[in-house]
């Protein structure tokens, strides 16, 4: 006698397969999703010279603005978040999430003081909660094994592309219009896309795995005790936390890195960083994916050896950036973005094929948990308090030398990488047994 079909999880449509143009279709969503991710995330980097000024802060209070007051809750949050979209459904949770920090986006345009907009950062790092945990759980269920690096790898795309926004279009708004309506501006459009998203995009049956009924019973002590036992798992993350910590300080002050030291208005910066950022982080993510499709099928590894290359051959590049002229200066930045951004797709395709499929979106959570907590929170924080230590003896220069210590971890990360890279044939293995 055959066994009974697994149920579908909460929500689920129980409409057939969906076609392959309609898996693309929903990728599309979600990375158009992650766009908005982004760009209320960290159009702050564009819009900080001209809100320290109007406000009168300091770096360290700036740093803390686009640091802790967004990660701290962005992250504790992802771990709950994280396990309702491995029980709930999940295109409902992500178009929740969407409309708040899409609000709480525009909120910070009317905020009248430093302590009004922090407790509005505070919201768009809750509601960002809920967006890469269910999107990336979302794509595994859309994507078979084969073509799941690839389409991860696309998703992750959407970082550049809202890089691109928040940089050369929030630029321009801020230019002409202040960085008010800029929050306002690029804020309100989210709403929207939160209910096209409502409306459109089906909640897909589970895997069989996951769909088990065990798979309910799963408990944040009992996957973290799984996953810990992973070697390749602690490794990514160890990793990946410092290649935050170089992203995040690294994408925040860049900007007023060129205005401070090479003397370029912000419009100018924003526009040289907006379009050289997005080509070189466009490229390599996709070059990474490609990669990783080729090379893990035969030698599994490879899921952590491109991040390993990834993160060596990008500090060379940012040294380049940091300590030359002007001239040198903007022609490494596509470069180094391109070196750097390869490790997005291969990180995140071996997070979902080590963790079973019952708790993949936990997986993913708990990782953003460890990498921006490490990374996103302390990673600006970092660098404005030392801009602030390094003032007074080299002045505008000194965030020449913050920036070239966080740079520098790229180093560690690497080493990291190619320590569990060793492992990830075993991890794999274990993952499809359970």
């Amino acid at each position: 006698m055959s066994a009974a079909p697994a149920p579908a999880a909460p929500g689920a449509s129980s409409a057939p397969e969906p076609s392959r143009g309609y898996a693309n279709y929903v990728l599309g969503i979600l990375v158009l999703a992650y766009v908005f991710n982004w760009v209320d995330r960290n159009v702050l980097a564009v819009l900080m010279p001209d809100m320290k000024r109007e406000l009168g802060v300091s770096d360290t209070a700036m740093g803390f603005l686009s640091g802790p007051a967004f990660a701290i809750f962005y992250t504790l949050l992802g771990i709950p978040i994280g396990r309702w979209a491995d029980l709930g459904n999940r295109r409902s949770i992500l178009a929740l999430g969407l409309a708040i920090w899409s609000g709480m986006t525009a909120l910070c345009g009317l905020a009248q003081g430093f302590a009004m907009l922090a407790l509005a950062r505070v919201g768009v790092g809750v509601g960002e909660a809920a967006g890469s945990p269910s999107s990336h759980s979302l794509i595994s269920d859309y994507f078979p094994p084969e073509r799941r690096g690839r389409a991860l790898s696309v998703y992750g795309m959407g970082n550049y592309a809202g890089h691109f926004v928040a940089f050369v279009i929030g630029g321009w708004i801020n230019h002409h219009y202040g960085w008010r309506n800029t929050f306002l501006l690029l804020g309100l459009p989210g709403l929207l896309l939160a209910a096209v998203i409502r409306a459109t995009v089906r909640e897909p049956q589970r895997s069989a795995a996951a769909a088990r009924p065990a798979a309910g019973a799963v408990s944040f002590r009992e996957a973290l005790r799984y996953l810990a036992r992973r070697r390749s798992y602690l490794f990514l993350n160890l990793g990946g936390a410092l290649s935050a910590l170089c992203g995040y300080g690294f994408g925040i002050w860049a900007l007023t890195f060129f205005v401070r030291v090479h003397g370029l208005e912000p419009a100018e910066a924003s526009r040289w960083l907006g379009i050289l950022g997005p080509i070189g982080g466009l490229s390599g993510t996709l070059a990474g994916g490609v990669l990783v499709d080729r090379l893990a099928r035969a030698r599994p590894g490879a899921y952590l050896w491109i991040p390993a290359l990834s993160s060596l051959l990008h500090v060379p590049l940012a040294f380049a950036l940091l300590l030359g002229p002007r001239e040198l200066a903007l022609a490494a930045y596509l470069p180094h973005a391109l070196a750097y951004s390869m490790y997005v797709g291969p990180l995140f395709a071996v997070m979902q094929g080590v963790a079973p499929a019952r708790m993949r979106s936990l997986a993913v959570a708990i990782h953003l948990l460890i990498v921006n907590l490490l990374g996103l929170a302390a990673g600006p924080l970092l660098v404005g308090a030392m801009n602030d230590a390094l003032a007074a003896r080299f002045g505008e220069d000194a965030i020449r030398y913050s920036l070239l210590l966080v740079a520098s971890t790229g180093l560690v990360a690497g080493s990291l990488y190619a320590a569990g890279a060793r492992s990830v044939e075993r991890d794999l293995a274990d993952a499809a047994r359970n």
